[in-house]
Order: C-alpha cells, then sequence, then structure tokens
C-alpha cells in the first residue's frame, strides 16, 4: 500500500509538470528543463516561436540567453541581423542598424553606412578613424665614450662578464674584452702580457681604465734564458714582480689608470696559501705605482676566513658563488666581484666626468672700483644711543684644592709614621731564629709555638682549689 502511494504521488507531480509545459506560453529563451521535458511528453522539441510581423515604429528585438552564458550580458538583435556567427542575414535583406534603418552596401565595397531615416537629418561629418595612441619610445642608448679595458686570465674573462651586468646603466661605458683564457705572467711562451699590454694601451681602441685580475695559472716555474726557477722562492718572486711592472709600464707610459684585482680565496690550502703570497706582490707593486689594488680575500672567505662555496649575492641572499672547482666563480659570483671593481671604476669615470672649475681671469690693470675698494677705509656705523651694559657679577677665584683637614685622631708618633722597626738591639742569633719562625710560619705552614695567655692559648687550666669554709 505505501508502494501504490509513492507511485501516485509521482505520477501526479509528472502530470501537473506536464500539463505545466502544455499550457505554458512560447517562450523565447532556450531552457534546458523545457527542452527536456518538451522532448519527453511533446515528441521533440520545445515549441518554435511564430514569426511576428516587426511593427514600423519599433523594431522587434529578441532577448536570447545561452544556458552556459547566463551571467554574461544578454545579446539583442532583430530579425534580419547580422551577427558574428552568421554575417550574412537569413533572409537576404539588409540588416538595420540600430535606430532602424536599413545598410546600404558600398559601390566600391567599403565599409557598410546606414540610410539616412525618413525625418532624419543626414549626418554630413565624416566617420573619423579611431586615434591610436602615440607609443612612447625609449631613448636611444648613449654612444660610448668610456672605455674600459678587462684583462687577465679566465677570472679576468669572468670579472668582464659581471662588469657588463653591472655597469649597463651607467651612459657611455663600454667594457672592452681582452682576457686571456689558461693565460698569466710566468708562460710567456703561451702568451706574451707584456707585448700584449703595449698592443692595447698604444692600439687604436681609446682606453680609460684598465682593470687586470690575473695569477691563478702562475703557481709554476718560471724560465729566464737558460735559468730556470721554482715557485714561490725569492728569486722567482724578484723576476715575478719584474713582469708585473713591465705589464703595468704601458699603461703608466699613456697615463692609463690601473685597477688591480687581488685573488680570492681558493679551495685548496696550499693553492690558497700561495695565492695569498701573490698578492702581496700584486697589492706592493700597485700601491708603489700609484694604481688602485682591490682585495677580494676577505669578502669572499667566511668569518674564519676560509674559503666558502656560498655567500650572499648583491641583494643580500646567500648563494653559490664559487664553482666546483674551488678556484672559478659562478655568475652569481662575477657579479659580486665586479661590484667591488665596478665601485673604483666608478670612481675615475665620476672624476673624469666632473667639469673643472671655471678659473676667473683677472685684468692686468685694476678698475677703478677695485682700486677704490682696495683704497677705501671700511666704513663703520655707531648708534646715538648708548647700549645699555650691566656687568655680570663675578665670583671670587677659589682654589683648586682646600686646606687638608684631618679627620682621625691626630697621630702619636712625631713622624706619622702608624709602625716602625724596634730600635732594641736583638739578642744573638736572634735574627736567625725570627726568620726561622717565619719561613716555618708563613711559608711552611707550620704553627707557631703557643705562649701562655695568649690569644692563642687554648690550653686547659685547672680551677684553682679553695680552701673550704670553716663552721662557725
Amino acid at each position: 500500500m505505501i508502494f501504490g502511494i509513492r507511485w501516485r504521488a509521482l505520477a501526479g507531480a509528472l502530470t501537473l509538470i506536464a500539463a505545466f509545459a502544455l499550457i505554458a506560453p512560447d517562450a523565447y529563451a532556450q531552457d534546458p528543463f523545457s527542452e527536456f521535458f518538451g522532448g519527453l511528453f511533446g515528441g521533440g522539441h520545445a515549441p518554435k516561436p511564430k514569426p511576428r510581423a516587426p511593427a514600423a515604429s519599433a523594431p522587434t528585438r529578441m532577448r536570447r540567453m545561452m544556458p552556459h552564458q547566463e551571467n554574461r550580458k544578454p545579446t539583442y538583435w532583430r530579425r534580419g541581423e547580422t551577427n558574428a556567427e552568421n554575417p550574412t542575414p537569413v533572409d537576404g535583406t539588409a540588416a538595420p542598424t540600430p535606430d532602424g534603418a536599413p545598410i546600404t552596401a558600398a559601390p566600391t565595397g567599403g565599409a557598410q553606412t546606414p540610410a539616412p531615416t525618413a525625418g532624419a537629418t543626414p549626418d554630413t561629418t565624416a566617420a573619423k578613424p579611431p586615434v591610436e595612441k602615440p607609443v612612447a619610445e625609449k631613448p636611444a642608448a648613449a654612444a660610448p665614450s668610456y672605455f674600459v679595458a678587462v684583462m687577465g686570465d679566465a677570472l679576468g674573462i669572468l670579472l668582464s662578464n659581471g662588469l657588463e651586468e653591472v655597469l649597463a646603466d651607467t651612459p657611455g661605458v663600454k667594457i672592452i674584452k681582452d682576457a686571456k683564457s689558461s693565460s698569466g705572467l710566468v708562460r710567456d711562451d703561451f702568451y706574451d702580457w707584456t707585448k700584449a699590454a703595449h698592443d692595447i694601451a698604444g692600439g687604436g681602441q681609446k682606453i680609460d681604465v684598465a682593470v687586470m685580475m690575473i695569477g691563478s695559472n702562475d703557481r709554476q716555474q718560471i724560465r729566464q734564458g737558460a735559468e730556470t726557477v721554482d715557485p714561490m722562492t725569492p728569486r722567482w718572486r724578484e723576476l715575478y714582480a719584474a713582469r708585473v711592472d713591465a705589464a703595468l709600464a704601458p699603461f703608466h707610459d699613456k697615463k692609463i689608470p690601473v685597477v688591480w684585482v687581488g685573488l680570492p680565496v681558493m679551495k685548496s690550502e696550499s693553492f690558497s696559501a700561495d695565492m695569498a703570497k701573490l698578492n702581496e706582490i700584486f697589492k706592493e707593486r700597485a700601491q708603489r705605482q700609484g694604481d688602485v689594488y682591490v682585495d677580494l680575500w676577505e669578502a669572499f672567505s667566511d668569518e674564519k676566513g676560509q674559503y666558502s662555496a656560498f655567500g650572499p649575492d648583491i641583494d643580500g641572499e646567500i648563494v653559490k658563488i664559487r664553482s666546483a672547482d674551488g678556484v672559478h666563480f659562478t655568475t652569481a659570483g662575477a657579479v659580486s666581484v665586479a661590484h667591488f671593481v665596478a665601485a673604483e671604476v666608478k670612481k675615475l669615470y665620476d672624476a673624469r666626468r666632473r667639469p673643472e672649475p671655471e678659473l676667473a681671469v683677472q685684468s692686468s690693470t685694476p678698475t677703478p672700483a677695485a682700486t677704490a675698494a682696495k683704497s677705501s677705509v671700511p666704513v663703520e656705523f655707531h648708534s646715538p644711543v648708548p647700549a645699555p651694559f650691566s656687568a655680570a657679577p663675578s665670583l671670587a677665584e677659589r682654589p683648586a684644592i682646600g686646606p687638608i683637614q684631618t679627620l682621625g685622631p691626630p697621630t702619636i708618633t712625631a713622624g706619622g709614621e702608624l709602625a716602625r722597626k724596634s730600635s732594641d738591639p736583638l739578642p744573638d742569633g736572634g735574627d736567625a731564629a725570627a726568620k726561622a719562625l717565619a719561613r716555618h710560619v708563613f711559608i711552611q705552614g707550620g704553627d707557631q709555638t703557643m705562649r701562655q695567655n695568649r690569644a692563642d692559648d687554648f690550653s686547659w687550666k685547672a680551677p684553682a682549689a679553695t680552701a673550704p669554709k670553716q663552721a662557725k
């Protein structure tokens, strides 16, 4: 019985829904529920609306809502109007404009223009093309006028790459890459830096600053003619310093400032110790010639002064700054090195671009005004009313130290001594006995002989016997 009641309720609900779908007026909106029940009970799709003749005064508009576009703004169009999906009207007539006037095709195949309606004033103004906003053009980069030549070995190549990035915003600065990989000041048979320095300084290319970073390949023997010198010996250092001077001489002759960049701490302790010795030579020779020396040792070591593959970049973030071989730099490390060097390059750059002060040209014959100014006496102005003057009260001078007053009792001895040595002569052997006692007590830690009735006398004393009282 319960199942029968449920089936009757369900059948009644379906009957009401079907009746509502049949008697509902024609809808112009596409509804998925209406199509479903219309197809279920009506045997097909929802009935299509009957075409109606548009009124002459106001054109008929239809509102169409797609089920999946219900949140969008509704689209209106008129019968025979074109749209994006069907540019040609179905009935072949010209699509009306929003004001109801049909569009006439241009004879030349151009854009369609609406025909004037009855009673409307024709628009004689031509359609203006859309105005395009002008795009601001980037200012052209300034022509390079300040040239920085970067020389050295593979570390110099990495430094030149970093300087290009760091000095990219400095107008007129151009980095010239003259570094040679696997080169050094020792193996002049592979690459002669003395000759290369002469070619760079005296060539046709203008050089404003020379930057040198070299030495990572120079821990090897120097061959001077028939002489072969072991590395890091006193003779080797002497010859190496001479080669440093030879590489700097061409730039000094051309009055070109030099920035010598020291070597960083290395991963290998022995290799790092030899690079520190080279830095001593670089720094001493550069400062003697008046050049700039950039020290990177502390900047690329940890708080203990040892090698560290990680360190802060230019933004303060801890990144990897050294490569896996423990010698070269990563891209971030090369940029960090370039920031130290760029600071010195910018100082020279600003000094070159700073305008010189104009010197005032003095005439040999003084002008009458100048002569009168020199010979005239300064004019003094005196007020006719004397200024009120009141002297400030002065205090009597006080001595820096007042009289000495004794706070304790007066001294008993004439000389004010607290203790004095006894003038009584000691008995024979008394001095030796006193010294022996002092050594026994104060040095050996022994006990002093007790004296009777002294504070250290802890001996037990028997009470004195009292006479018995006689009976009276």
